[in-house]
């Protein structure tokens, strides 16, 4: 197949949105598809272009297999073509509040339009727009609709919900205009997927028909991310000694991770000498958690690490941190969990009852409710003072990573799906995985030859 990626966030991004894409494209190319990506410059979680890339300018680079990203191909994958990508200006502002976000997503949405309608000569089969940005949506339907190829939306994140949940937009008149809008966009695309049962569910609510949505959640390399039998090179370098508990939290550093809670909680825990706080991680609120800490004896602050360094990074942890605003429950779902559960370690997270966080942690975590600092605290000394407590937990967490978030097994599925969308069987999809093909017509007279022709 010929599969057109569109979203502000790739390769060589380390963490969240942009980490995930990246794979899954060097998964599907690994395939035999034929991929590219109509993207931006990257720039998260440090919200700066990395070195060697500009924000400001359009570039074309090839993405190479195994080449740095932390993926590797399982054994049913074989060399395909490299996946193309195509970078558009886009303002990125250091500090991003809702008003700077919004324009920092509306330029890449204006700016990527070149880019992404010069794809209609390439006659893609599937268009795949990321979200965030519902800004990319007309885009992508019009390049679908004049190529002849299913458009398929994929929500990372809620970001209509989100917006007005956390605070970013507090007009009731813009509010109604927003998700008026968003439910006439979800109604236009073939295929609408998320990252959790919750969000597939809110799809219902949106207005998306049950047959055009799809559950489609974010994986872990559980080859790669391993419980490690002797402790992690951190704690040397941190000076940390092997008997102190140590409590991490490695991620994006943003509003919607409710970091002051955990300051709180150190603040209370700092007489606790045998608990230590590790905050890894970058983001626009990274120098608001640095300014609040700096006199804590009892944290240090790492940055964003190496991919290559991730499986040491989680392994640091005794007990991992997940808080996270009580209104972004259930909006997104947090991309750190799958690592943090692959890595076999205790997980105390902030969600509500009911919350689908809540769910995927009950007897494999503690859960406390957002923004209650002394249940926190009183999770924390648990799990400090019972290390059997702490590896059960782990073992559990690490036993559902395994079984339900295996990086191959999430993506094959994901194939599958996308072929049946085109009309395409899986087994007649391989016979001819790196062949060119010649016009539109000769995937209808597959499609029509197999006797699979979807939903239409």
């Amino acid at each position: 197949m010929r599969i057109l990626i569109y979203g502000i966030h790739f390769h060589p991004e380390p963490i969240g949105i942009g980490k995930y894409t990246g794979e899954m494209a060097d998964w599907l190319a690994g395939r035999g598809h034929e991929v590219r990506v109509v993207t931006a410059p990257p720039f998260y979680p440090h919200w700066r272009a990395f070195p060697g890339h500009c924000v400001w300018k359009y570039s074309r680079e090839r993405f190479q297999l195994q080449n740095g990203n932390g993926t590797k191909c399982d054994s049913q994958q074989v060399r395909g073509p490299d996946v193309e990508i195509f970078r558009c200006p886009t303002w990125v502002p250091h500090s991003p509040n809702g008003t700077k976000r919004l324009f920092h997503l509306a330029s890449f949405g204006l700016s990527s339009v070149p880019s992404i309608v010069r794809q209609v000569g390439w006659s893609p089969d599937i268009v795949l727009l990321i979200e965030p940005t519902l800004f990319c949506a007309l885009q992508t339907l019009l390049v679908a609709r004049w190529s002849g190829a299913k458009a398929w939306l994929h929500i990372q994140d809620f970001e209509v919900d989100a917006a007005f949940g956390l605070g970013y937009f507090s007009s009731s008149r813009v509010r109604n205009l927003a998700f008026a809008l968003e439910r006439r966009l979800l109604s236009l695309f073939d295929r609408v997927s998320a990252i959790s049962d919750r969000m597939v569910d809110r799809l219902s609510a949106k207005g998306v028909d049950p047959s055009r949505s799809a559950l489609f959640p974010n994986w872990v390399d559980t080859n790669e991310i391993i419980p490690l039998s002797e402790p992690s090179l951190f704690r040397k370098e941190l000076g940390i000694s092997e008997s102190t508990v140590v409590a991490l939290y490695s991620g994006s550093m943003g509003k919607k991770q409710g970091l002051d809670l955990l300051v709180e909680a150190a603040r209370k825990l700092s007489r606790c000498s045998d608990l230590r706080f590790v905050f890894c991680g970058e983001g626009p609120c990274r120098q608001t958690l640095v300014d609040n800490a700096k006199d804590l004896p009892n944290v240090s602050l790492l940055q964003v690490q190496p991919v290559a360094r991730l499986n040491d990074l989680l392994n640091l942890a005794d007990i991992h941190l997940l808080p996270q605003l009580s209104d972004a429950a259930d909006l997104v779902m947090p991309s750190k969990l799958t690592g943090m559960m692959a890595s076999g370690r205790a997980i105390v997270a902030t969600a509500h009852p009911g919350t689908q966080l809540f769910g995927a942690l009950e007897g494999r975590g503690i859960v406390t409710p957002p923004g209650d600092v002394d249940a926190l605290v009183s999770s924390l000394l648990r799990l400090a003072e019972e290390p059997c407590l702490r590896e059960q937990l782990g073992q559990e967490a690490r036993r559902y990573a395994v079984s339900q978030l295996n990086r191959d097994e999430i993506l094959h599925c994901f194939e599958r799906s996308i072929l049946n969308a085109c009309g395409i069987s899986s087994s007649d999809a391989g016979i001819g995985a790196f062949e060119r093909r010649k016009g539109k017509l000769a995937i209808e007279e597959s499609a029509v030859a197999v006797g699979n022709t979807g939903d239409d």
